[in-house]
């Protein structure tokens, strides 16, 4: 079976990664272990500003079953249970959260050849129900990604999505927000053996006749060093360099500018990811 379309949220994610992924404006710090008996424990801490954030999260995988537990500073306990192909290309997913009794829910998600689909149910008297749904090959997908509130009888989200792709250049169009923003973005590789590649993301609000325009570009200055930048026109322009000084374990140092308002300060972030 060849690759297929994919989930709907794969839908312009290459452009989104160019663009958002690993930005940041705070402080953050993760290491990883790994026990003898195969649990993987992931501590991770966030300064944001003057506030600190912190979890853990443990994660025990037994033949195709995963279970992950995540505790949180505000004593938040997360926990999904992901049981991988019970039957060819399905998977299932089961998550709650504690305290919070109405966050249950159910998901399915099924990969085809020609086809990508995901539902999910919450497990509570008047749930709500998510329905997203894919058709077309890896080249071609066209797809839709709806919510559906039980109890009160609305579509909570009803978004409709393109994208096209070849060997070096994929390109999307979505519409969100119940048909009020029109996104468009494209991602395009100029170089695969230096990882250079640009992407462009456009959103249009028809409530606001606003748009919104952010042009990214990366490079990878050697096999373990990347840079990216990133610009809108709203006149903020951010960078960051993204060092892989051992094996799966990264420092990145971010930062950001208004170049509106030089006056102000620049806001720089940095990440630091340890693993064995």
């Amino acid at each position: 079976m060849g690759k297929g379309p994919g989930l709907y949220t794969e839908i312009g994610k290459k452009a989104r990664d160019l663009l958002y992924k690993d930005y940041q404006s705070d402080q953050k710090f993760t290491i990883t272990t790994y026990s003898p008996t195969g649990v993987v424990i992931t501590s991770s801490g966030t300064k944001k500003g003057q506030l600190f954030l912190a979890d853990v999260n443990t994660q025990l995988k037994n033949r195709n079953i995963t279970t992950d537990v995540k505790v949180d500073t505000n004593s938040n306990l997360s926990t999904t249970i992901t049981l991988d192909e019970p039957a060819p290309g399905l998977k299932t997913i089961f998550s709650f959260k504690l305290p919070d009794q109405r966050s249950g829910k159910v998901e399915v998600q099924y990969l085809h050849e020609y086809a990508g689909i995901s539902s999910s149910i919450g497990l509570t008297a008047n749930p709500v129900v998510n329905f997203s749904g894919v058709i077309g090959t890896n080249a071609l997908a066209l797809g839709t990604d709806v919510s559906f509130d039980t109890k009160s009888g609305n579509f909570t989200k009803c978004n409709a999505g393109l994208s096209f792709s070849n060997s070096d250049l994929i390109a999307s169009l979505t519409m969100n927000n119940k048909g009020d923003s029109l996104n468009a973005s494209y991602y395009h590789i100029v170089n695969a053996v230096t990882s250079t590649a640009v992407g462009v993301e456009v959103t249009h609000s028809f409530s606001t006749n606003e748009n919104t325009i952010t042009l990214g570009t990366q490079h990878a200055l050697d096999p373990l060093t990347t840079l990216k930048a990133r610009v809108n026109n709203t006149g903020k322009a951010s960078a960051l360099i993204q060092h892989q000084w051992r094996p799966k374990s990264f420092l990145t140092i971010s930062g950001e500018v208004d170049t509106k308002s030089i006056d102000k300060s620049a806001k720089v972030g940095l990440a630091l990811a340890l693993k064995p």
